[in-house]
């Protein structure tokens, strides 16, 4: 239920050992740097692995007690993430043939679960559950999802029209078993099928961004179908953050917040919405930015103005809670060797903000102080992007460094001599 139990060392031979006390059989996940990987265990198992962690799933093979029930689970995970490429193009075939695929694909599937039950009948039901949900799920998450990316590719761009046996498997299938839902293969079916539910009340297919309607309308079904408060709440932050920086725009429509914040009952992720909210409401479009200092790596503190004074700009504060150090210099590198009409700025707002990154130009780094006023706009401590025109004003408060929307900002931006 996603609550770290323990953490192991590599020794000077990069070996780790260790023991854990567990009362009951269920999925677990081990992560590695920024790479994870799930397993299932039983108390008594005695279980080796061995990864490189260059090359971490496809490396990934364990030996012992209890080695075949994981040893089956990677191999559906990579066999899937290679149905996932094989099958894309299904997408554009209509509802009729694509199901056709889909069901000789299921029925594949089932077979090997079959063949395995019956070569191990000593698994508990509760591995054999799992393991059917590692089978099965990704092809159900993928039928849920089948409507938006039809109306993408299809000439019409509307959502086809579906037979009730289209969904046949809904009425089998639970979306709300809370031994699995931080388990990938179940979680992504959930979620598509949240979002299909939503898609089915009459919203168009979406070309960039969420309209502020189907977000309040995503997070109501949510709401309704999802029991576990936990759950419920995770979802519910989930998809209202991510709606938001999706759009990546200083520009806030208070409809879907007000609903998450009817609805969750979580009073950390209100505070962080609320912080969210007020933070957008810091900085207005077209305003002049507001001088705050910064400090470089030699600990002196430096003005934003005079950093920014005369160029294009973009200025990028994250926090390592938030953003991979790797992401952020292929991400930055990237970017910089893209659009060379604009400066490109990190900012660290948390963590241990003195430790620079060491694969950036050290003169291109800063972290802010906390005396610094910028805090006053960073409450969240969520990543923010704020592009600056030469001018000193802003052309976006609050855009995401991540999101497709990001790069017309860009564009335009790099065009101002």
């Amino acid at each position: 239920m996603d609550q770290a139990i323990d953490t192991f060392y590599l020794d000077e031979n990069n070996i780790f050992f260790g023991e854990l006390k567990i009362a009951s059989e269920g999925l677990f996940y081990f992560t590695h740097g920024y790479e994870n990987q799930y397993l299932y265990l039983q108390p008594n198992d005695s279980l080796l692995l061995r990864l490189n962690t260059w090359d971490f799933d496809e490396s990934l093979v364990f030996s012992g007690k209890g080695a075949d029930r994981n040893n089956v689970l990677i191999d559906c995970f990579l066999e899937d993430e290679k149905d996932a490429i094989d099958t894309y193009e299904f997408n554009k075939l209509p509802p009729k043939k694509f199901k056709e695929k889909y069901d000789s694909l299921l029925k594949d599937k089932l077979f090997f679960y079959e063949e395995y039950i019956k070569s191990h009948p000593e698994e508990s039901k509760e591995y054999q559950k799992v393991l059917k949900v590692a089978l099965t799920y990704p092809l159900y998450a993928r039928l849920e999802k089948y409507p938006i990316l039809y109306a993408k590719y299809s000439d019409s761009d509307n959502i086809p029209k579906l037979e009730e046996s289209f969904y046949d498997y809904r009425n089998y299938v639970k979306i709300d078993d809370n031994s699995l839902i931080y388990y990938p293969p179940y979680s992504k079916f959930v979620r598509n099928q949240l979002y299909n539910k939503t898609y089915s009340l009459g919203h168009s297919p979406l070309k960039k961004i969420y309209p502020p309607k189907f977000t309040t309308d995503l997070l109501t079904i949510i709401s309704k179908k999802v029991s576990n408060e936990d759950v419920k709440n995770t979802f519910l932050k989930q998809t209202i953050i991510s709606h938001f920086f999706n759009k990546s725009s200083c520009s806030l429509n208070t409809e879907p917040f007000d609903t998450f914040l009817n609805l969750s009952t979580d009073k950390e992720d209100k505070l962080l919405i609320n912080n969210i909210i007020n933070d957008t409401k810091s900085i207005h479009l077209n305003s002049k930015l507001m001088d705050f200092s910064v400090n470089d790596y030699l600990h002196t503190p430096r003005s934003i103005h005079d950093l920014v004074g005369g160029k294009n700009a973009f200025l990028f504060f994250w926090s390592p809670e938030y953003v991979s150090e790797s992401y952020l210099v292929s991400r930055i590198n990237f970017l910089s060797n893209t659009y060379q009409n604009i400066i490109f700025i990190p900012i660290k707002i948390d963590g241990i903000k003195t430790e620079r990154i060491e694969k950036l130009d050290i003169k291109s780094q800063f972290y802010l102080a906390d005396d610094s006023a910028a805090n006053d706009f960073l409450t969240s401590k969520m990543p923010r992007s704020i592009l600056v025109n030469k001018n000193g004003r802003v052309i976006n408060g609050y855009a995401s460094i991540s999101s497709p929307n990001l790069v017309e900002y860009l564009e335009n931006l790099n065009k101002i001599k």
